[in-house]
């Protein structure tokens, strides 16, 4: 039946209040007013009254205190982590009803502390008042209690800060009250108040007590049990987890819950960078942190691509963006952004503008957070960066970002609920699991206030009810009123295998059960704890039948499907068979047809990493190279010609074209530290002058070309041609057709001559080579463009240029080399053809990019146990592997 009188009941904590609004609902209790004590006291104040807020005081502290004199601290007072510990301070004062304006004599700290209250007293909004102000307001009002509260019930609560027993007292007075403990431990202090005491026998619950390997193990076996309860008709609102530091465990719990596919409520929140908004923010303190590169803008384009700063950028903008540019430094940016013309853009637009605007905020640091957060983030995702503001310095935003927490968005009073020990002692359930029952962890330890240490005021004054105090009273209180079941759970170990104790409130409880990491459970808690408890169900499942049948195939020393085995004359073989190559594609079908399946025909390809190296790899050294003898030689070609320059000439335009070619390779590709690339320019000078000043009276009057195109391949550069590089390069009786850049080219000024340079910036070979087991194509190919591009006629002299000896190889009767490799070509192309995709030499080699696929050490083990098989099957591919 239900009733109109208005009543009260007090209670604490959020959860407490929504399981109490939901039974007085179902039971039909209306004017039952739900509410905690702060809040009973501010509206008993009346008028605008208001207790202080976290946020509000934090805003507080961080407006006054650069302008408040702080004595001894003043020197601490702007470091990360002093607003937090002012915070705590203050807070823990106003608890205890300490009153700091009348303890200034006492001790300079205390005058500095007191010094700041009253400066944040001043600054927050008017009607925001100290618990002793609030309880103050209260009691002059205190007539109204038996009009606003009507009766009082006091439930769940096992103690009450000093600073709100006055006003408990009052009432008691003037409203009818009652403080129902239940099986809960009462205060002393509470037999003075005249408060009448409701108690209630304890629950006896089933207790049992088991350890875990470590805290993961534990929250696995949680989720076990979970689920075991769940399967036996146990409703999830019946369940709770528990434990005194929640922190230690949230990000076990937020792994396992997606896989588990249960409903776990987080009562205290779930940390805030797991939700978009919250990892909007955390992208932006990312930049403001740690500088601004392309990654960083990627991450926070992708979040945030709605703000105003680059709401009016094209969808797909970052297409401008070169993708192996790390874009770290201001100079690189504006680079990029100089060089972007209209047409460069998606939609035809120049946004360049509009993108240096956004660069330029995002390049102000910390000292611009507020600025920079108000203009690129929005919504729920401000508020965040608000609060992280307020809750530490912006240099330090993106770890303040980690701590903050919010509601995960599901209904407490229908889920099973994850909580920190207090909460469940307020609101116990039927069933409980409480965890990470160590020594040190629970009860945990007491500490010192930051700012007011013992010998000012004693830790038992400032804090008179301590943490470690409250841990124990509330595992009690979570014994005596669960229910049905209660397990008590530890770890044996932490995360670097040290050995964990037992808590001391399990000093009175048996011997742990023990809990093997590799058992078999009764109730696995998602698919894939059950698949891992069932080898048999799992060895029947399609994916784990692909697993064993290619981890079997790659045991056995015979060719296999998963050993690149394919059908005859499948159609995307054929498809990239039948595509323009290049020399270095042609060197992959010989040496390594899987590696020539994997990246031509299934895309495949290594991650490239855009953060700053330390070195250049020898790739990309010699890409360097490269890039600078091309523009040198249009430098001197644009001047005279490479011909006629002396040393001082060819050093010079070298200078200049490592100028040119730093700057743009600033701006496109990662690059080491400033010493270390500078060293990079000066070796890349010295083998570029050296290269190109070597040889230069072979063929006197002659013209020079650099990255000369071929076959269908797209010019580099402006700089004029000696040929129609879109005509179609075929080689003959092979099917192939070859595209490619030849790296030097010279031109007898008769036209009867030809020399075609391949450039080496490696260690040269030890002997003299031909194809070297098939790796040294490009000379033969090349000569062979050159002739088929300009004629019969003409003589060609093809060689290896090592600048580092220096030391040119020229490569000897090219039209035999030309007939061997062609019959090589076609024995790869029919042997792919017919689906033999195997690997070779250079399979999982050191200079394998793709050897991630391969099993692990293949080059060692895999590769060695298949060689017989695959050189069997490219019979007439293997002999150029050997060949010199």
């Amino acid at each position: 039946m239900s009733t109109t009188c208005r009543s009260t009941l007090i209670v604490y904590g959020q959860h407490a209040m929504r399981e109490a609004r939901l039974v007085a609902a179902r039971s039909g209790q209306h004017g039952l007013q739900i509410m905690s004590f702060e809040q009973a006291a501010v509206r008993l104040a009346g008028g605008f009254a208001r207790a202080i807020d976290e946020e509000s005081l934090r805003a507080a502290i961080q407006t006054v205190l650069p302008e408040t004199p702080m004595g001894e601290l003043e020197d601490i007072k702007m470091l990360p982590g002093m607003i937090g510990a002012a915070a705590d301070t203050l807070h823990k004062a106003w608890r205890a009803g300490i009153d700091l304006a009348s303890r200034l004599g006492d001790h300079p700290r205390l005058e500095a502390i007191a010094r700041l209250e009253a400066a944040v007293l001043a600054e927050l909004p008017g009607g925001m008042m100290r618990p002793v102000d609030i309880v103050a307001a209260a009691i002059s009002r205190i007539t109204y209690a038996p009009a606003i509260f009507g009766s009082m019930e006091i439930a769940g609560l096992t103690e009450l800060s000093p600073c709100w027993r006055p006003l408990l007292k009052a009432l008691a007075e003037h409203t009818p009250m009652q403080w129902t403990s239940g099986p809960r431990p009462v205060p002393a202090w509470l037999k003075e108040s005249g408060v009448p005491v409701a108690r209630g026998d304890a629950e006896a619950p089933a207790i049992r007590s088991v350890s875990a390997a470590t805290a993961y193990h534990e929250a696995v076996e949680t989720l076990r049990w979970v689920r075991s309860l769940l399967a036996s008709g146990v409703p999830p609102a019946d369940i709770a987890i528990a434990t005194a530091s929640p922190a230690d465990y949230d990000d076990h719990f937020l792994a396992l819950r997606a896989d588990a596919n249960i409903d776990l409520h987080f009562v205290h929140g779930v940390p805030a960078v797991t939700t978009r908004d919250g990892q909007a923010a955390a992208a932006l303190a990312d930049i403001i942190v740690r500088g601004l590169s392309q990654s960083r803008l990627r991450r926070l384009a992708a979040l945030c691509g709605d703000s105003a700063p680059m709401a009016s950028l094209p969808d797909d903008w970052m297409r401008v963006l070169p993708s192996d540019a790390p874009l770290s430094t201001p100079s690189a940016w504006n680079q990029l952004l100089a060089r972007l013309a209209p047409d460069d853009w998606p939609d035809g637009m120049d946004h360049a503008p509009v993108l240096r605007a956004a660069v330029d905020l995002l390049a102000k640091g910390p000292d611009a957070a507020q600025e920079i957060g108000e203009a690129f983030l929005k919504g729920r995702a401000l508020s965040i960066w608000r609060k992280a503001l307020l809750a530490g310095p912006a240099g330090a935003i993106d770890s303040t970002l980690e701590t903050l927490k919010q509601d995960d968005g599901l209904e407490a009073s229908v889920s099973v609920a994850w909580m920190p020990a207090s909460a469940l002692a307020a609101s116990p359930r039927r069933f409980a699991r409480l965890i990470g029952l160590n020594s040190s962890r629970w009860p945990r330890g007491i500490a010192e206030d930051r700012l007011i240490p013992d010998h000012i005021i004693p830790t038992g004054e400032l804090d008179p009810l301590p943490v470690n105090l409250a841990d124990r009273r509330d595992f009690d209180t979570i014994l005596a009123t669960t229910g049905n079941d209660v397990v008590l759970s530890r770890a044996r170990r932490d995360s670097d295998g040290r050995l964990l104790g037992r808590s001391p409130v399990l000093a009175t409880y048996d011997e742990d059960a023990y809990l093997r990491r590799n058992a078999v459970p009764a109730h696995a808690f998602s698919e894939t704890d059950r698949l891992m408890a069932r080898p048999q169900e799992f060895a029947a499942d399609p994916q784990a039948l692909s697993a064993r049948s290619c981890w079997r195939d790659w045991r056995m020393a015979d060719v296999t499907a998963h050993d690149g085995l394919v059908r005859s004359d499948h159609p995307l073989v054929l498809a990239i068979l039948g595509r323009t190559q290049s020399a270095s594609s042609l060197k992959t079908l010989l040496r390594s047809p899987l590696n020539f399946l994997w990246r031509y025909a299934l895309g495949w390809k290594s991650p490239q990493s855009s953060a700053e190296p330390l070195v250049l790899d020898a790739l990309q050294t010699g890409d360097l190279i490269h890039l600078v003898l091309d523009r040198a030689l249009r430098n001197l070609e644009a001047t005279g010609g490479l011909a006629s320059a002396d040393v001082a000439a060819i050093q010079a335009a070298v200078d200049q074209a490592a100028g040119a070619v730093a700057a743009e390779w600033e701006s496109e590709r990662p690059v080491p530290p400033a010493v270390i690339w500078g060293r990079t320019l000066g070796d890349a000078r010295a083998l570029a002058g050296q290269a190109l000043a070597y040889g230069n009276d072979h063929l006197p009057g002659s013209r020079s070309f650099g990255e000369v195109p071929f076959g269908g391949s797209e010019p580099k550069s402006e700089a004029a041609l000696p040929w129609d590089a879109s005509v179609p390069v075929i080689i003959p009786d092979t099917g192939f057709h070859i595209a490619g850049y030849i790296d030097r080219l010279d031109i007898a000024d008769d036209g009867s001559r030809a020399l075609v340079r391949d450039y080496k910036t490696g260690k040269p070979p030890k002997g003299d080579i031909r194809v070297n087991g098939g790796r040294e194509l490009q000379r033969c190919l090349y000569a062979f463009a050159v002739k088929a591009l300009l004629g019969d006629h003409i003589a060609i002299s093809a060689s290896l240029l090592y600048p580092r000896e220096p030391l040119d190889l020229q490569l000897d009767e090219p039209d035999i080399v030309l007939a061997e490799i062609k019959a090589y070509l076609r024995a790869a192309r029919t042997a792919l053809a017919s689906g033999a995709a195997l690997p070779g030499p250079d399979t999982g080699g050191d200079y394998d990019d793709l050897a991630f696929a391969l099993p692990a050490n293949a080059g060692a083990t895999y590769c060695k146990r298949k060689q017989a098989a695959s050189t069997e099957r490219l019979s007439e591919v293997a002999p150029i592997w050997e060949a010199e």
